[in-house]
Formats: C-alpha cells, structure tokens, sequence
C-alpha cells in the first residue's frame, strides 16, 4: 500500500491531492510526529523534507530515500515491490 504522509491539515491535503491526482491517501501528521520519526522534520524552520520509506509487512523499513518527487515517488517505488 502507498500512503503519503503530511504535516498539512486534511482539508489541505484533500486539495494538494486532487490537484495532482494523487491515488493514494494522504495522512495529517499536524503534529509531525510521523515526519519527525522517519526523518522528514529534521529541520522544522526549513518545512518538511520529501523522504520516501519503504516498509515491509513486517514494519520493519527496507529502503529510507532522503529526497523524493512526490509526484513520480509512487511509480518509483511499485517498480521496485
């Protein structure tokens, strides 16, 4: 499953999702709690860093990419599974 991760609110998320025809959800991390575990909040003055994790069934992460295109991340990473 492809999910993506945001420190948006779900009303921005629905918009940011639509407008780039995302087929995969979007979860609100307001909090950043997520980010910040998997690295994409490594410097909160900066915003968030687009990182691409691959987690397997087991939840353990196989592949952690430190820059991603969210637009063409997805493709990228079913290529790979």
């Amino acid at each position: 499953m492809i999910v993506g991760v945001s420190f948006d609110t779900p009303t921005d998320n629905k918009k940011f999702a639509d407008k780039n025809h995302f087929n995969f959800p979007l979860i609100c991390d307001t909090d950043r709690t997520i980010g910040t575990a998997y690295g994409a909040n490594v410097d909160p003055q900066k915003g968030a860093q687009r990182v691409g994790v691959v987690i397997d069934r087991d939840g353990k992460i196989k592949e952690w990419h430190q820059r991603v295109d969210p637009r063409a991340w997805p493709a990228e990473v079913v290529k790979t599974l």
